[in-house]
């Protein structure tokens, strides 16, 4: 689409430095931009190109206003008007309302006004799909399960019976959300498998990456607060408990009956043991594995900085010391006291 500058001001609550009519008709980096685009300076280390941008106007904030060379968009938050404004040229195909002649829709299902049901997907029995809800091609909604306003799943997602997903989320392709929790028991060197009886209910505006999974709860639900972000390829397990407005960056694992609090935030690749407590505000450095409940919020980690791998074996021949060299300085402190 193309959009005047005055107007994306408008809509933005920006302070406008520049020609309202300049027409825009794409968002770009400030190197990559061409004339007609519209970029933005969050980073100070690109502060520099402010002065060789082709963009025709930029998103900056007040401190930056007067570097800008060409038409300026003054906000406190650039980085949250490029947000905002990257709603105004999303490429996403829109949905047509239509039901595709090749879906599988249960007689039992109910099927809500202006939903959109791509090829091949399937809707079992007493499935409940909200209204302007768009499920795409390949997917399965499974029985029971309810899709709220709104909400979009990619091609091929798979959501098991008794699933609950709440209004405006977005779950990108390959998603299986209630798959079994791993729950076994072992009888003489044998496992046996107990039964996952319990659902997945996800609250409103969760949006979820790609192939990532959700494990149904074993007896409760597994819950997803409103207003939680995953990224790709995490796994939550059965029975976790996520805050609203957590986000966890790709990679994350959570094992069973973690409960993690409101607007918490975990980096890539972070490992959270079973049966533990994130208070709200936690913030967890990427790959790091949280092995104790955490109490008081703050940003925590865990592991060794990288160092080359000669230094490395050294240091950590030298842990497998430690607990022998407290034994040792113990003594020596007692025999100091002494």
């Amino acid at each position: 689409m193309a959009t005047t500058l005055g107007e994306i001001a408008t809509f933005l609550h920006a302070k406008l430095i520049g020609d309202e009519s300049i027409v825009i008709s794409g968002l770009a980096t400030l190197t990559g931009a061409q004339a007609g685009e519209l970029s933005f300076l969050a980073n100070m280390a690109y502060r520099d190109q402010l002065q060789s941008t082709l963009a025709s106007a930029v998103i900056v904030h007040p401190k930056q206003a007067d570097e800008c060379k060409c038409a300026a968009l003054v906000m406190d938050n650039p980085y949250l008007g490029y947000a905002k404004v990257s709603s105004l040229f999303d490429t996403l195909p829109s949905a047509n309302g239509n039901i595709h002649p090749s879906a599988v829709v249960s007689e039992s299902a109910n099927i809500s006004e202006n939903v959109s049901i791509a090829a091949n997907a399937v809707i079992e029995d007493h499935a409940v799909i909200a209204k302007g809800a768009i499920i795409g091609a390949g997917c399965v909604v499974g029985a029971n399960s309810r899709i709220g306003c709104n909400t979009r799943l990619h091609q091929n997602v798979s959501i098991y019976h008794d699933v609950t997903l709440g209004e405006n989320c977005i779950i990108h392709s390959g998603v299986v959300i209630g798959s079994d929790g791993f729950g076994f028991a072992n009888e003489q060197g044998k496992w046996v498998k107990i039964r996952q009886i319990g659902g997945v209910s996800i609250g409103n505006q969760v949006e979820i990456g790609a192939n990532s999974t959700i494990d149904r709860g074993a007896m409760s639900d597994t819950r997803i607060g409103d207003g939680v972000i995953l990224d790709n390829l995490i796994q939550i397990a059965h029975n976790v408990e996520i805050g609203e407005n957590t986000a966890m960056a790709a990679c994350c694992k959570v094992a069973g009956s973690t409960k993690i609090g409101a607007n918490c935030t975990l980096s890539g690749g972070v490992g959270v043991t079973g049966h533990l407590t994130l208070v709200d505000g936690t913030h967890i450095t990427a790959m790091s594995l949280v092995t104790k409940s955490i109490t008081e919020p703050g940003s925590y980690s865990s592991g060794t900085a990288m160092s080359k791998t000669s230094e490395w074996r050294k240091s950590a021949a030298r842990f497998r010391q430690l607990d022998d060299m407290a034994k040792r300085l113990k003594t020596i402190e007692k025999s100091i006291d002494s």
